[in-house]
């Protein structure tokens, strides 16, 4: 074969399969929804082009709808991880610490468990941020609300900020997990929350166009920018609603702090259910007021 003949037909190769490509793009962007007998948009017919590699991993209207609950799930599962590893990670790293370093092994815990804490207080306030601009209608809703962008706040920052606040608190409560529940905490609660976030801003670009389209090239996905990449809308913050939304999540603060200053499982599982109580309260309260509004 003559050797000058290969490079002609690699270029065609090249240029064969960057027909491929296009073309492929280009149907996908020409995919039109499938709507049901009751005018929705069918779950599997969603999605909306992207750059991103895994943007199909969207989750399903039963993963939305219970996200909560799926939450809970993740971190009791995480917390369970106890029965095959009965190493605490925080411990674990101390006493490392202290045969590397010649540190007081419990002093650091102390201070592991302290600034576990603190990250969750932050975590806390983020919600809260967050939550401020938003009703806790739309916060806690059963879909996805498109009406309208808000662009204030957290929101100017991070496109995702509750899910944000979420993945720092599965990092500060897995400091009283095992090793290998701190892993499947952090590791599950980032899986779920891009699934979450898949399917809102697939929803979200259908419903708002041009608008959600630019805010997605300004603002980060989940990694905070540290100075805000789009100008403030004008919305008030409601910092009592926003606290009042999310009072269950300082009370898994509080759990963290009451055990970082005491060092007593009992109390943090004590305060850790109450506040889980008052979480399932708020949503039945929520639920009810919703019904009774339609």
């Amino acid at each position: 074969m003559n050797s000058t003949a290969i490079p002609h037909r690699i270029l065609k190769i090249r240029k064969a399969a960057s027909r491929f490509v296009r073309q492929f793009y280009t149907n996908r962007g020409q995919q039109k929804q499938i709507i049901d007998g009751r005018g929705r948009a069918n779950d599997y017919f969603t999605f909306l082009p992207s750059d991103d590699t895994f943007s199909d991993m969207k989750a399903t209207n039963w993963e939305f709808t219970n996200r909560a609950m799926v939450f809970g799930l993740i971190l009791g599962c995480s917390f369970a991880m106890y029965f095959f590893d009965q190493h605490n990670v925080t411990a674990d790293l101390a006493n490392g610490m202290e045969a590397r370093w010649h540190v007081q092994a419990d002093l650091v815990a102390r201070v592991l468990f302290g600034c576990a804490a603190l990250l969750l207080i932050l975590a806390a306030l983020i919600r809260t941020w967050a939550s401020a601009y938003l009703h806790a209608g739309v916060v806690y809703a059963a879909e996805v609300k498109t009406a309208k962008l808000v662009a204030d706040g957290p929101y100017r920052q991070v496109r995702n900020p509750l899910y944000f606040a979420n993945v720092l608190m599965a990092v500060a409560l897995g400091s009283m997990m095992s090793r290998v529940g701190f892993c499947v905490a952090v590791v599950a609660m980032l899986v779920f929350c891009y699934r979450l976030i898949f399917r809102e801003e697939s929803e979200l670009q259908a419903g708002q166009g041009h608008a959600y389209a630019g805010y997605l090239h300004a603002v980060p996905r989940l990694c905070p920018a540290l100075w805000p990449r789009i100008a403030a809308s004008g919305r008030t913050a409601r910092w009592r609603d926003g606290f009042k939304a999310e009072s269950w999540y300082w009370g898994f603060a509080a759990a963290l702090v009451a055990f970082a200053a005491t060092l007593k499982v009992p109390l943090f599982f004590g305060i850790l259910a109450a506040s889980l109580a008052l979480f399932w309260i708020l949503s039945a309260i929520r639920e009810k007021r919703a019904k009774a509004s339609e």
